[in-house]
Protein backbone atom coordinates (compact mmCIF):
# COMPACT_ATOMS: atom_id res chain seq x y z
CA UNK A 1 0.00 0.00 0.00
CA UNK A 2 1.30 3.44 -0.95
CA UNK A 3 0.92 6.77 1.67
CA UNK A 4 1.77 10.31 0.89
CA UNK A 5 2.70 12.04 3.76
CA UNK A 6 2.86 16.21 2.90
CA UNK A 7 2.44 19.14 5.07
CA UNK A 8 4.95 19.02 7.23
CA UNK A 9 8.00 20.39 8.15
CA UNK A 10 11.21 17.62 6.80
CA UNK A 11 14.04 16.88 8.25
CA UNK A 12 15.62 14.64 6.19
CA UNK A 13 18.53 13.96 9.09
CA UNK A 14 21.00 16.42 7.32
CA UNK A 15 18.85 19.40 6.48
CA UNK A 16 15.17 21.10 6.56
CA UNK A 17 12.53 21.05 3.41
CA UNK A 18 9.57 22.87 3.69
CA UNK A 19 8.26 21.58 0.13
CA UNK A 20 8.73 18.32 -0.25
CA UNK A 21 6.27 14.91 0.25
CA UNK A 22 6.97 11.27 1.87
CA UNK A 23 6.22 8.47 -0.44
CA UNK A 24 5.99 5.57 1.85
CA UNK A 25 5.95 2.24 0.11
CA UNK A 26 5.17 -0.82 3.10
CA UNK A 27 7.40 -0.16 5.51
CA UNK A 28 10.31 1.70 3.55
CA UNK A 29 10.52 5.15 1.80
CA UNK A 30 9.94 4.95 -1.53
CA UNK A 31 10.41 8.74 -2.57
CA UNK A 32 10.65 12.13 -1.43
CA UNK A 33 8.85 14.18 -4.24
CA UNK A 34 7.79 18.14 -4.64
CA UNK A 35 4.79 18.78 -2.49
CA UNK A 36 3.31 20.50 -5.41
CA UNK A 37 3.62 16.80 -7.18
CA UNK A 38 1.62 15.05 -4.28
CA UNK A 39 -1.54 13.60 -5.09
CA UNK A 40 -4.61 14.33 -4.27
CA UNK A 41 -5.43 11.47 -1.88
CA UNK A 42 -2.13 12.43 0.21
CA UNK A 43 -2.16 12.99 3.64
CA UNK A 44 -1.90 16.34 5.10
CA UNK A 45 0.13 16.35 8.56
CA UNK A 46 1.26 19.66 10.56
CA UNK A 47 4.12 19.68 12.65
CA UNK A 48 8.11 19.08 12.19
CA UNK A 49 8.32 15.12 10.81
CA UNK A 50 11.74 13.61 11.35
CA UNK A 51 13.85 10.37 11.29
CA UNK A 52 12.39 7.88 14.64
CA UNK A 53 15.12 8.58 17.29
CA UNK A 54 18.06 5.89 17.94
CA UNK A 55 18.92 5.77 21.82
CA UNK A 56 22.57 3.82 22.43
CA UNK A 57 22.90 3.66 25.96
CA UNK A 58 19.43 2.57 27.87
CA UNK A 59 19.25 0.71 30.92
CA UNK A 60 15.89 -0.26 30.26
CA UNK A 61 12.45 0.57 29.82
CA UNK A 62 8.74 0.09 30.34
CA UNK A 63 9.35 -1.40 34.15
CA UNK A 64 11.92 -3.63 33.17
CA UNK A 65 16.13 -3.04 34.12
CA UNK A 66 18.33 -4.96 31.43
CA UNK A 67 20.09 -7.46 34.29
CA UNK A 68 21.22 -11.06 34.61
CA UNK A 69 17.95 -12.03 34.58
CA UNK A 70 16.99 -10.46 31.25
CA UNK A 71 14.75 -12.26 28.28
CA UNK A 72 14.25 -11.38 25.05
CA UNK A 73 10.64 -11.21 25.84
CA UNK A 74 12.05 -8.50 28.09
CA UNK A 75 14.52 -6.79 25.60
CA UNK A 76 10.95 -6.62 23.51
CA UNK A 77 9.24 -5.18 26.59
CA UNK A 78 12.20 -2.35 26.35
CA UNK A 79 12.14 -1.73 22.63
CA UNK A 80 8.10 -1.12 22.88
CA UNK A 81 8.87 1.13 25.70
CA UNK A 82 10.88 3.19 23.72
CA UNK A 83 9.15 3.14 20.48
CA UNK A 84 6.48 4.42 21.92
CA UNK A 85 8.31 7.39 22.99
CA UNK A 86 9.27 8.08 18.93
CA UNK A 87 12.60 6.34 19.39
CA UNK A 88 12.92 3.61 16.26
CA UNK A 89 15.53 1.65 17.69
CA UNK A 90 17.61 1.27 21.34
CA UNK A 91 20.75 -1.00 22.69
CA UNK A 92 19.39 -2.28 25.40
CA UNK A 93 22.51 -1.65 28.00
CA UNK A 94 23.57 -4.02 30.78
CA UNK A 95 25.89 -2.25 33.62
CA UNK A 96 28.73 -3.76 35.53
CA UNK A 97 27.61 -7.02 36.57
CA UNK A 98 28.78 -10.91 36.46
CA UNK A 99 30.36 -12.90 33.97
CA UNK A 100 26.99 -14.95 34.00
CA UNK A 101 24.74 -12.14 33.79
CA UNK A 102 26.92 -10.91 30.92
CA UNK A 103 26.54 -13.89 29.25
CA UNK A 104 22.83 -14.10 29.82
CA UNK A 105 22.51 -10.78 28.45
CA UNK A 106 24.00 -11.80 25.54
CA UNK A 107 22.24 -14.84 24.66
CA UNK A 108 18.69 -13.07 25.23
CA UNK A 109 20.13 -10.54 22.94
CA UNK A 110 20.56 -13.11 20.05
CA UNK A 111 17.63 -14.40 20.63
CA UNK A 112 16.32 -11.18 19.92
CA UNK A 113 17.76 -10.61 16.29
CA UNK A 114 15.04 -9.15 14.24
CA UNK A 115 12.65 -7.92 16.80
CA UNK A 116 11.20 -4.13 16.36
CA UNK A 117 13.45 -1.02 18.02
CA UNK A 118 16.64 -3.96 18.44
CA UNK A 119 19.70 -2.03 17.32
CA UNK A 120 22.18 -4.85 19.21
CA UNK A 121 23.43 -4.36 22.86
CA UNK A 122 25.21 -2.45 25.07
CA UNK A 123 28.13 -3.58 27.59
CA UNK A 124 28.70 -1.11 29.83
CA UNK A 125 31.05 -2.52 32.06
CA UNK A 126 32.77 -4.31 34.00
CA UNK A 127 36.09 -3.66 32.66
CA UNK A 128 36.49 -0.28 33.90
CA UNK A 129 38.09 1.67 36.50
CA UNK A 130 36.69 1.70 40.22
CA UNK A 131 37.29 5.37 40.75
CA UNK A 132 35.01 6.78 38.59
CA UNK A 133 32.37 4.00 38.93
CA UNK A 134 29.32 6.13 39.36
CA UNK A 135 26.44 3.74 40.36
CA UNK A 136 28.25 0.59 39.26
CA UNK A 137 29.28 -1.68 41.83
CA UNK A 138 32.56 -1.48 42.67
CA UNK A 139 32.94 -5.16 43.74
CA UNK A 140 31.84 -6.23 40.17
CA UNK A 141 34.56 -4.09 38.60
CA UNK A 142 37.35 -6.09 36.71
CA UNK A 143 40.12 -6.46 34.19
CA UNK A 144 39.24 -7.94 31.22
CA UNK A 145 40.39 -11.54 31.34
CA UNK A 146 41.04 -13.88 27.60
CA UNK A 147 37.76 -15.89 28.31
CA UNK A 148 35.81 -12.08 28.61
CA UNK A 149 37.23 -11.36 25.40
CA UNK A 150 36.64 -14.52 23.36
CA UNK A 151 33.06 -13.62 24.90
CA UNK A 152 32.99 -10.31 23.64
CA UNK A 153 34.06 -10.82 20.08
CA UNK A 154 31.50 -13.96 20.17
CA UNK A 155 28.84 -11.68 20.79
CA UNK A 156 30.04 -9.11 18.16
CA UNK A 157 29.89 -10.89 15.34
CA UNK A 158 26.51 -12.58 16.31
CA UNK A 159 24.34 -9.71 17.01
CA UNK A 160 24.04 -7.05 14.60
CA UNK A 161 25.89 -4.36 17.11
CA UNK A 162 27.73 -4.31 20.20
CA UNK A 163 28.59 -1.58 22.04
CA UNK A 164 31.77 -1.98 24.35
CA UNK A 165 32.19 0.53 27.37
CA UNK A 166 35.34 -0.53 29.06
CA UNK A 167 38.53 1.49 31.19
CA UNK A 168 42.11 1.73 29.24
CA UNK A 169 42.90 0.71 32.96
CA UNK A 170 41.38 -2.44 32.44
CA UNK A 171 41.94 -3.67 29.12
CA UNK A 172 44.96 -3.57 27.09
CA UNK A 173 45.83 -1.97 23.99
CA UNK A 174 45.56 -5.58 22.23
CA UNK A 175 42.45 -6.11 23.22
CA UNK A 176 40.53 -3.12 22.35
CA UNK A 177 41.92 -3.96 18.81
CA UNK A 178 40.76 -7.40 18.71
CA UNK A 179 37.29 -6.29 19.92
CA UNK A 180 37.46 -3.39 17.14
CA UNK A 181 38.50 -6.25 14.13
CA UNK A 182 35.15 -8.44 15.82
CA UNK A 183 33.20 -5.72 15.04
CA UNK A 184 32.09 -4.04 18.37
CA UNK A 185 32.20 -0.45 18.85
CA UNK A 186 34.61 0.03 21.82
CA UNK A 187 33.93 3.28 23.86
CA UNK A 188 35.79 4.57 26.33
CA UNK A 189 33.94 5.58 29.85
CA UNK A 190 34.26 5.09 33.19
CA UNK A 191 37.46 6.25 33.43
CA UNK A 192 40.22 7.94 35.22
CA UNK A 193 43.00 7.83 32.20
CA UNK A 194 45.58 10.22 31.12
CA UNK A 195 45.29 12.07 27.72
CA UNK A 196 48.24 9.23 26.67
CA UNK A 197 46.30 6.37 28.26
CA UNK A 198 43.10 7.11 26.41
CA UNK A 199 45.07 7.91 23.20
CA UNK A 200 46.51 4.69 22.80
CA UNK A 201 43.20 2.98 23.37
CA UNK A 202 41.98 4.73 20.54
CA UNK A 203 44.75 4.27 18.04
CA UNK A 204 43.73 0.60 18.59
CA UNK A 205 40.69 0.94 17.73
CA UNK A 206 38.21 2.88 20.35
CA UNK A 207 35.79 4.91 18.31
CA UNK A 208 33.84 6.28 20.97
CA UNK A 209 33.34 7.64 24.42
CA UNK A 210 30.58 6.66 26.76
CA UNK A 211 28.48 9.60 28.39
CA UNK A 212 31.22 12.64 27.97
CA UNK A 213 32.53 14.47 30.82
CA UNK A 214 30.58 11.81 33.43
CA UNK A 215 32.46 9.44 34.84
CA UNK A 216 35.62 10.04 33.56
CA UNK A 217 39.17 12.23 33.73
CA UNK A 218 38.87 15.50 33.37
CA UNK A 219 39.96 18.47 31.21
CA UNK A 220 42.89 20.23 33.12
CA UNK A 221 45.67 23.02 32.31
CA UNK A 222 48.65 20.15 32.33
CA UNK A 223 46.77 16.84 31.91
CA UNK A 224 43.41 16.96 29.56
CA UNK A 225 42.31 13.33 30.26
CA UNK A 226 39.63 11.52 28.41
CA UNK A 227 37.48 14.56 28.05
CA UNK A 228 40.10 16.65 26.50
CA UNK A 229 41.40 13.22 24.59
CA UNK A 230 37.05 13.51 23.16
CA UNK A 231 37.36 17.17 22.80
CA UNK A 232 40.48 17.44 20.63
CA UNK A 233 40.10 13.87 18.35
CA UNK A 234 37.69 12.71 16.39
CA UNK A 235 35.98 9.85 17.85
CA UNK A 236 32.56 9.69 18.55
CA UNK A 237 30.94 10.34 21.99
CA UNK A 238 27.69 10.37 24.08
CA UNK A 239 25.69 13.25 25.85
CA UNK A 240 23.21 13.11 28.45
CA UNK A 241 21.73 16.46 28.04
CA UNK A 242 19.38 16.52 30.93
CA UNK A 243 20.97 20.01 32.19
CA UNK A 244 22.04 17.82 35.36
CA UNK A 245 24.92 15.24 34.03
CA UNK A 246 26.40 17.94 32.44
CA UNK A 247 25.94 21.86 32.87
CA UNK A 248 24.67 23.77 29.98
CA UNK A 249 27.95 25.96 29.30
CA UNK A 250 30.09 23.01 29.36
CA UNK A 251 27.67 21.27 26.79
CA UNK A 252 28.09 24.41 24.76
CA UNK A 253 31.66 24.62 24.59
CA UNK A 254 31.99 20.83 23.91
CA UNK A 255 29.43 21.47 21.02
CA UNK A 256 31.54 24.50 19.96
CA UNK A 257 35.13 21.91 20.19
CA UNK A 258 33.63 19.10 18.08
CA UNK A 259 31.68 20.01 15.15
CA UNK A 260 30.37 16.20 14.48
CA UNK A 261 30.84 12.90 16.13
CA UNK A 262 28.30 14.06 19.10
CA UNK A 263 24.87 12.50 19.60
CA UNK A 264 22.09 11.88 22.01
CA UNK A 265 21.42 9.60 25.08
CA UNK A 266 19.41 9.19 27.58
CA UNK A 267 20.76 6.44 29.57
CA UNK A 268 17.44 5.77 31.15
CA UNK A 269 16.36 3.01 33.69
CA UNK A 270 13.79 1.18 33.89
CA UNK A 271 11.24 4.08 34.67
CA UNK A 272 10.85 4.80 30.72
CA UNK A 273 7.46 4.96 29.71
CA UNK A 274 6.00 4.46 33.44
CA UNK A 275 5.14 6.41 36.39
CA UNK A 276 7.26 4.48 38.39
CA UNK A 277 8.78 6.39 41.36
CA UNK A 278 11.64 4.07 42.79
CA UNK A 279 13.76 0.64 41.78
CA UNK A 280 16.19 -1.62 42.72
CA UNK A 281 19.71 -1.74 40.88
CA UNK A 282 22.55 -4.74 42.04
CA UNK A 283 20.21 -4.36 45.49
CA UNK A 284 20.28 -0.39 45.74
CA UNK A 285 17.39 1.87 45.50
CA UNK A 286 17.41 4.39 42.88
CA UNK A 287 14.90 6.97 43.52
CA UNK A 288 13.21 9.10 41.10
CA UNK A 289 12.29 12.98 42.21
CA UNK A 290 11.75 16.14 40.52
CA UNK A 291 13.27 15.10 36.88
CA UNK A 292 16.47 13.15 38.65
CA UNK A 293 17.77 9.41 39.39
CA UNK A 294 19.82 8.92 42.26
CA UNK A 295 21.18 6.25 44.86
CA UNK A 296 20.15 6.70 48.13
CA UNK A 297 23.44 8.84 48.81
CA UNK A 298 22.67 11.11 46.17
CA UNK A 299 24.96 9.94 43.65
CA UNK A 300 23.49 9.89 39.98
CA UNK A 301 21.87 6.72 38.63
CA UNK A 302 21.13 6.93 35.04
CA UNK A 303 18.66 10.26 33.89
CA UNK A 304 14.87 10.52 33.80
CA UNK A 305 15.04 11.82 30.11
CA UNK A 306 13.68 10.93 26.71
CA UNK A 307 15.49 12.16 23.67
CA UNK A 308 12.58 15.00 22.26
CA UNK A 309 12.85 16.48 25.83
CA UNK A 310 17.19 16.07 25.36
CA UNK A 311 16.84 18.05 22.04
CA UNK A 312 14.64 20.70 23.12
CA UNK A 313 16.85 21.75 25.63
CA UNK A 314 19.91 21.78 23.47
CA UNK A 315 17.73 24.37 21.28
CA UNK A 316 16.21 26.03 24.05
CA UNK A 317 19.22 26.44 26.95
CA UNK A 318 22.08 25.22 25.27
CA UNK A 319 21.33 27.13 22.05
CA UNK A 320 22.77 25.06 19.48
CA UNK A 321 20.44 24.77 15.78
CA UNK A 322 17.29 22.48 15.61
CA UNK A 323 18.67 20.68 12.82
CA UNK A 324 22.20 20.15 14.60
CA UNK A 325 20.19 18.51 17.59
CA UNK A 326 17.84 16.55 15.80
CA UNK A 327 20.58 15.12 14.34
CA UNK A 328 22.40 13.75 17.21
CA UNK A 329 19.47 11.77 18.18
CA UNK A 330 18.76 10.32 14.94
CA UNK A 331 21.26 10.13 11.83
CA UNK A 332 24.59 10.15 14.25
CA UNK A 333 24.12 7.89 16.25
CA UNK A 334 22.86 5.49 13.12
CA UNK A 335 26.56 6.39 11.66
CA UNK A 336 28.01 5.09 15.11
CA UNK A 337 27.13 1.67 15.02
CA UNK A 338 27.31 1.01 11.17
CA UNK A 339 23.30 1.77 10.83
CA UNK A 340 23.46 4.63 8.48
CA UNK A 341 21.93 2.19 5.82
CA UNK A 342 18.64 1.58 7.41
CA UNK A 343 17.65 4.50 9.83
CA UNK A 344 18.79 7.71 10.85
CA UNK A 345 17.78 9.56 7.75
CA UNK A 346 14.73 10.56 5.50
CA UNK A 347 15.71 8.66 2.59
CA UNK A 348 14.43 6.29 -0.49
CA UNK A 349 15.45 2.63 0.95
CA UNK A 350 15.60 3.63 4.45
CA UNK A 351 12.87 2.42 7.43
CA UNK A 352 9.48 4.16 7.33
CA UNK A 353 10.06 5.24 10.87
CA UNK A 354 9.16 8.77 11.22
CA UNK A 355 8.10 11.27 14.43
CA UNK A 356 6.02 13.81 14.33
CA UNK A 357 7.39 16.87 16.37
CA UNK A 358 5.34 20.18 17.92
CA UNK A 359 7.16 23.26 17.85
CA UNK A 360 8.69 22.35 21.03
CA UNK A 361 10.01 19.27 19.76
CA UNK A 362 8.15 17.15 21.95
CA UNK A 363 6.62 14.35 20.51
CA UNK A 364 2.81 14.19 18.53
CA UNK A 365 2.60 11.14 16.83
CA UNK A 366 5.21 8.58 15.27
CA UNK A 367 5.19 6.40 12.17
CA UNK A 368 5.89 2.71 12.35
CA UNK A 369 4.77 -0.15 10.95
CA UNK A 370 2.57 1.72 7.89
CA UNK A 371 0.43 4.04 10.02
CA UNK A 372 0.61 6.69 12.91
CA UNK A 373 0.84 5.98 16.55
CA UNK A 374 0.00 8.31 18.95
CA UNK A 375 2.45 8.80 22.15
CA UNK A 376 1.41 7.60 25.76
CA UNK A 377 -0.63 9.73 28.06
Amino acid sequence: MTRVLTGARLFDGHAFHDDLAVVIEGDEIAALIPAAEAPAASERVAGLLAPAFLDLQVNGGGGHLVSGATTAADLATVCAAHRALGTAGVLPTLITDTPEATAQVIAAGIAAIGMPGFLGLHLEGPHLDPRRKGAHDPGLIRPMTAEDLARLCDAARRLPALMVTLAPESATPAQIAQLRAAGAVVSLGHSDCTLAQARAAMAAGATCATHLFNAMSQLGNREPGLAGAVLSGDGAAGLIADMIHVHPDTLRVALAARRDGLFLVTDCMSFAGTDLTEMMLNGRRVLRRDGRLTLEDGTLAGADLTLPLAIGHLVRQVGIAPERALAMASRIPAEVIGQAHRHGTIAPGRRAEMVLLRPDFSLSGYWSGGDWHLPPG
